[in-house]
């Protein structure tokens, strides 16, 4: 079954026919109907007209006092050029009387309710983190980042004196345009002395949070549901939202994990019976091929430069084969080089230095064992697979462990809401 979510061009089919019709001795709308099914068409529809008239300016009608047993009959069908032309070879010698029209067309969204686990009915309200922490305008920026670090949480709502959103502070809102050193992940992973230091170098800074907070700041609604919040979450390319009253207030926080549970959560019971080929997406229809990756005898200063040029926090480990042992994140390198390198791993991660000399290879830094999965694994299988092992990252990989693409949450989240850019 083509995926019409991902093509550029489309086309209609129209076929005007009489229910009086016939092919080889059943209804003509029922042989074409049947004939589409096996040739694989997307899906077609069968629209039989209250009245109408054709070529033989007859009227046929439903009124009772005219009651007509040869009624307008539409078969409709929509699918890519190339499906459209090969079904019309097939087609045209069985439509005897009658007309046939094809029309150019764009598709906004093609989607199956096999395809779309996501429960789009439900209420933000009901899936939102309750408890958030917030910071204030007019708060010092040593004393955000003190609480952000404490709670460990990499955004928090900017709320004024009556509850209302007036921004979000993220770690890297604070990282650039506030001078932290790091990202929190990062931050979390060094020593209570090194912290300490930091808090101590921002209490001379003038910033507030209202400085170097993102404002505008996109929300959602907590009567919204589900379904709108997500395509909002996923247009914005942001991970988590404030979700709000009707006055503007600050109610919750809904983000990108609390829609993931939701789907892996959901009782989604798939008919086999009923089902064709291609019919659930796999986590190979949407996974990137674009791989950061390491070998296992990199040094650190080529693994510095591979994160730097792939643009990315994590990078896949491969040995000397090519399969797959591990993933190092920016975060492991920091944490298990000796404390005298961090500073200039830092300075390196910014790029504002140079790397460190040193003999750790990124097999001695690595996390061993990811998690791999087959190209053919469904996506809902991958998402509950993710979070049952907090993960961030599935590898997709061959029968010989090699790897084949990638896919994080972002990617996940964007398969399960069947939104995809109109440039693809």
């Amino acid at each position: 079954m083509p995926d019409l979510s991902l093509e550029k061009k489309a086309q209609r089919l129209r076929i005007y026919i009489s229910e009086r019709d016939r092919w080889r001795g059943n209804s003509l709308d029922a042989a074409l109907l049947e004939t589409m099914r096996e040739k694989g068409m997307a899906g077609a529809t069968i629209f039989r007209g209250m009245a109408g008239f054709g070529a033989h300016s007859r009227i046929h009608t439903t009124k009772i006092e005219v009651l007509s047993t040869d009624l307008p009959v539409v078969i409709e069908v929509i699918d890519t050029p190339e499906k459209i032309e090969a079904i019309i070879e097939v087609v045209y010698p069985m439509v005897r009387e009658g007309l046939i029209t094809i029309e150019d067309i764009q598709i906004i969204k093609y989607t199956h309710r096999f395809l779309n686990p996501l429960p789009a009915d439900r209420l933000v309200s009901e899936v939102m983190t309750r408890d958030i922490v917030t910071v204030t305008p007019d708060m010092q920026i040593q004393q955000a980042w003190k609480r952000m670090l404490e709670n460990q949480i990499k955004a928090t709502p900017v709320v004024d004196k009556v509850g209302k959103v007036v921004g979000i502070l993220t770690d890297e809102d604070l990282l650039e345009r506030a001078g932290i050193q790091q990202r929190l992940s990062i931050a979390m992973r060094m020593d209570v002395a090194e912290i300490n230091h930091e808090l101590r170098s921002l209490e001379s800074s003038p910033l507030k949070v209202a400085d170097v907070m993102s404002q505008p700041v996109i929300t959602v609604q907590a009567e919204e549901n589900l379904g709108i919040a997500t395509s909002r979450m996923v247009k914005s390319g942001l991970k988590r939202l404030p979700v709000t009253d009707n006055a503007g207030k600050l109610v919750g926080m809904f983000s990108r994990l609390d829609i993931l549970r939701q789907v892996a959560n959901a009782q989604f019971v798939i008919p086999s019976a009923h089902l064709h080929k291609g019919a659930i997406k796999t986590v190979e229809d949407v996974m990137s091929t674009d791989i950061p990756m390491a070998n296992q005898d990199d040094d650190l200063s080529a693994i510095i430069d591979k994160f730097s040029k792939a643009d990315s926090n994590r990078l896949i480990v491969i040995d000397l084969e090519g399969k797959v042992i591990g993933l190092i994140s920016d975060s492991d390198v920091v944490a298990r080089v000796q404390p005298a390198k961090r500073r200039s791993i830092l300075d390196a991660f910014r790029q504002i230095g140079k790397p460190p000399a040193g003999k750790e290879t990124a097999f001695d830094l690595m996390t061993p064992g990811p998690l791999t999965v087959a190209p053919d694994l469904p996506i809902v299988d991958g998402i509950k697979i993710m979070l049952a092992d907090a993960r961030k990252w599935l590898v997709v990989v061959n029968d010989r462990d090699k790897p084949l693409g990638l896919v994080d949450r972002q990617i996940m989240l964007e398969a399960i809401a069947s939104i995809y850019s109109t440039n693809q």
